[in-house]
């Protein structure tokens, strides 16, 4: 693909409501297909300015469909009359959208630095012209006043694999000051235990304390305790979130010490918007909320420090009183502009911008947690796994997907290609103990690329379904540095990502997922393929002749099946392996 000349460069126009003072859109750069511009528009008084839009056009070249970050299965093209618009802000989505083509090339795309204020984006067909029409709008929502804004727009147009242009986007993010990642602790970069799908609200501290247990004697490193343990109210709902006192594990730190005493480390969850009507901080904050028209709470208003200092007060004595090891921050996309929200700097608010109070809130929530423990743990869920998110969060997990294999997949792999070093985990993994151990294991298989996180009630576990937990969280455990740092990429986004391969040195990881032909162009000294499928046969096609083989298969409970010699010869090779378990080869030559 990187042989492929790039595509040249669209000629973008600024479309603008308002009268300005002064307004520049010029190219600063301009390298090997790679485009920077830089936007800049004045007024002469601060007003709320009407929407400002970057527009342009492209050919429809050999484009099979649009990646954004949170799409999920429907990765499609866009009609215009569609008008299905993306909006990013610093709790929601990424500025960045990818136009791919039918192998799976870079056709287009674009980004904005500014990935803390709400933006607009869309890429699509019109059938008037048969081009492209994309698009960056800024100021669709006009919540404070401004006399200067600037930003830049990153134009791709290089004919790479699709993920390699994403994967650029994040690291040119990382460049910008406002933007800094935080570092990611060794305890992020472990299978996680979740008592979320298998306790939700009903937790008891003897059970959780046996499940520990069980999870820490398969390798899993933390727990995440998860809603409940700050109430006795199990109706699922947020009237008692705000005081965040430990209702129903009234001891906690001794709770927390017996965890640390069976070698895991813990996190709790907070929903760190929401200020439930049953709780003491509502009486207390009572005006002081985004809104009080949500469907599960009112909205703390981050733009108060009183309201800041409240939240961060929480994590700050949670961590030194219980000695937490990480938080479980949740819903801070609903940090956001409603309609009954008051705007402006004003009455109490020291900040107009409610995605900048965001910003602020985040910063000093993370500033003083590191200060205290600077290994701690921070997990968010898509969609706010955007970039602004990682200077405050270290743990990105894939959104709620109980049960679905498939979505899980997805969806971790839509998170790595744009968060870096970042550490990327799945959904919670579970499933029925009537499934037969095959259909179980294609939930952590499809997980193999991010790190697990299970949610199953351990000491209910049927004994095979046990040791297939136990044998892939172990082969995890022992390629954990493939699987999280080898240079990933995921084929077929629109076929929802049925290979996937993680290379690193002489070490090669596939996932097969569904009934596709892995191609191989080269091949590393070890090659492992997980048949992540309930197939039995996995069929290669190689390049060249890639030489003798020492395979290894084994099920999905661990079991050696076979040990035999594989010739990779030009052409395809068909291999037997078991339904969800994998083959290990090494080149002999190489060995």
């Amino acid at each position: 693909m990187g042989g492929k000349a790039n595509r040249p460069i669209p000629e973008v126009n600024v479309f603008c409501k308002e009268d300005y003072e002064s307004m520049a859109f010029q190219e600063i750069s301009s390298v090997d297909g790679i485009h920077l511009h830089d936007f800049q528009i004045r007024y002469s008084e601060a007003i709320f300015p009407k929407s400002v839009s970057l527009q342009w056009k492209i050919p429809a070249h050999n484009v099979k469909g649009m990646w954004q970050p949170t799409t999920d299965f429907n990765k499609r093209t866009h009609y215009d009359w569609e008008q299905r618009f993306m909006e990013s802000r610093i709790s929601i989505d990424a500025p960045v959208i990818c136009l791919f083509g039918h192998d799976d090339t870079n056709i287009l795309t674009f980004a904005c630095s500014d990935a803390i204020s709400t933006t607009l984006f869309d890429a699509c067909i019109r059938e008037e012209d048969d081009h492209y029409h994309c698009h960056i709008t800024f100021f669709t929502e006009q919540e404070m006043a401004l006399t200067h804004y600037a930003a830049q727009l990153r134009i791709d147009t290089r004919s790479v694999h699709f993920s390699e242009s994403l994967k650029d986007v994040s690291s040119w993010w990382e460049t910008f000051e406002n933007l800094k990642p935080i570092p990611v602790p060794d305890i992020a970069k472990h299978p996680v235990y979740s008592t979320w799908y298998q306790f939700h609200q009903n937790l008891n501290e003897d059970v959780l304390l046996a499940e520990c247990k069980i999870a820490s004697e398969l390798g899993y490193k933390s727990i995440i305790i998860d809603d409940g343990w700050q109430t006795q109210d199990s109706n699922r709902g947020y009237d008692y979130t705000g005081d965040w006192q430990p209702d129903r594990i009234p001891k906690m730190s001794q709770f927390i010490s017996k965890i640390h005493d069976v070698g895991m480390k813990a996190a709790l969850w907070y929903s760190v918007p929401f200020c439930g009507k049953k709780s003491k901080a509502y009486q207390k904050f009572k005006g002081k909320f985004l809104t009080e028209d949500h469907r599960w709470a009112p909205v703390f208003d981050p733009r108060y420090p009183e309201v800041r200092q409240h939240l961060i007060g929480l994590y700050t004595s949670a961590l030194q009183d219980w000695k937490l090891d990480g938080f479980k921050l949740d819903f801070i996309d609903d940090f956001h502009l409603y309609k009954d929200t008051p705007l402006g700097k004003k009455d109490g608010r020291d900040y107009g911008s409610i995605n900048e109070a965001v910003d602020r809130l985040m910063t000093d929530v993370i500033n003083e947690l590191r200060a205290i423990n600077s290994d701690v743990f921070v997990e968010f869920r898509q969609k706010y796994t955007g970039p602004a998110m990682r200077k405050y969060g270290n743990m990105f997990r894939a959104f709620d997907c109980p049960g679905d294999a498939t979505m899980n997949r997805v969806r971790i792999a839509d998170i790595k290609m744009l968060c870096g070093e970042t550490a990327v985990h799945s959904d919670m993994i579970t499933w029925h103990f009537d499934e037969r151990v095959e259909v179980a294991a294609l939930q952590l298989m499809n997980t193999m690329f991010g790190v697990p996180q299970l949610s199953v009630l351990l000491k209910d576990t049927p004994p095979e379904h046990l040791e297939m937990i136990r044998f892939y969280t172990d082969y995890w455990n022992q390629n954990q540095d493939v699987l999280m740092n080898g240079n990933f990429v995921p084929s077929k986004p629109l076929a929802n990502y049925p290979i996937q391969k993680a290379v690193q040195d002489h070490f090669t990881i596939i996932g097969v997922h569904d009934d596709f032909v892995i191609s191989l162009d080269s091949v590393t000294e070890n090659l492992h393929i997980l048949n992540a499928q309930l197939t039995t046969e996995i069929v290669i096609k190689s390049s060249d002749d890639f030489g003798s083989f020492q395979g290894i298969i084994f099920d999905c409970q661990g079991n050696r099946v076979s040990k035999s010699e594989i010739e990779l010869s030009k052409g395809a090779t068909v291999v037997e392996v078991p339904p969800c378990g994998m083959v290990q080869l090494k080149n002999l030559k190489r060995a």
